[in-house]
């Protein structure tokens, strides 16, 4: 079974999925062995943790499929890749839909910014007109074939347009062909509510961040309004950021890390990243 159908098998289901945002391949692998069902690539925590810089378009579209495409591959359940804008107009979203399947990606997002974009929750958002994101919409449906690659369209336009706008463009994207609808930013738990009615019938994706603009409301809750999927995008960067702050304020201070405990075991990590299934690879050689 392909990673997409992984995906829309779950999306059939009548349970909200809660979805991490991972950066890496040792993030996702995280993420897969504590049990989540799907993972899904955060264009911001990819950005900072490859250019130590923020979501503000710095990333090309080779350098984000290198990195979708690695982890990917190094987990088993499905991925969904935060791939921007698609990197340009229709014909671009066509090349960058076509080299996500074959980089095994269950899904993707596809906003409606203008180029060079920002985070969601970023000030001083801009985006393209309605129609021209539709037609990169039809575009990513065409593109994708026969894979079944699951299509979210996101649209920005809350912040600079308002959530009327926001909620028209939503209807032309789904008109479009996509499969599910992610309105960025709402900013109250009544903005939340006017989403989840003006699309009865649509899978919706609520994105919570931590200090952003979206009330932080459980996926119990959002699931009880109408939503279909929750991200927690950075949480996870976030909490290896104050983690590894930590680490290096004690080793700084101290000069040791003899009494610092909060680390993980050396042997649980080999464990992790599979040391000993190369253990065993390198002795089946050896053997030969």
């Amino acid at each position: 079974m392909s990673s997409s159908q992984k995906l829309r098998q779950l999306l059939a289901k009548p349970e909200i999925i809660v979805i991490p945002g991972v950066y890496d391949c040792l993030s996702a692998k995280l993420a897969e062995n504590i049990g989540f069902d799907v993972v899904a690539t955060s264009g911001f925590g990819i950005a900072a943790s490859t250019l130590g810089m923020p979501d503000y378009g710095l990333l090309t579209a080779t350098e984000m499929l290198y990195s979708v495409g690695r982890i990917a591959q190094s987990v088993t359940v499905p991925l969904i890749a935060d791939l921007d804008t698609g990197y340009g107009n229709a014909l671009n979203v066509t090349r960058t839909i076509k080299d996500a399947v074959q980089l095994g990606v269950a899904g993707v997002l596809l906003e409606d910014q203008e180029w060079p974009k920002k985070c969601g929750h970023f000030e001083g958002k801009r985006v393209i007109p309605k129609a021209e994101h539709s037609l990169k919409i039809r575009a990513a449906v065409e593109a994708r074939g026969e894979s079944g690659l699951v299509i979210i369209a996101r649209t920005d336009a809350r912040g600079p347009l308002g959530l009327e706008e926001a909620i028209a463009r939503g209807h032309a994207y789904i008109k479009a062909g996509a499969d599910i609808l992610f309105v960025e930013a709402p900013q109250s738990v009544a903005e939340l509510e006017a989403i989840a009615a003006a699309f009865p019938h649509t899978p919706l994706v609520a994105n919570i961040v931590e200090g952003g603009k979206t009330p932080q409301i459980s996926a119990a809750e959002l699931q009880n309004l109408g939503f279909k999927i929750v991200f927690f995008p950075l949480t996870g960067l976030l909490a290896v950021t104050q983690t590894l702050t930590t680490c290096l304020t004690h080793i700084k201070q101290q000069g040791t890390t003899a009494n610092f405990t909060d680390i993980v075991n050396f042997q649980d990590f080999q464990t992790l990243v599979g040391v000993p299934q190369f253990l065993q690879m390198e002795q089946k050689f050896l053997e030969k």
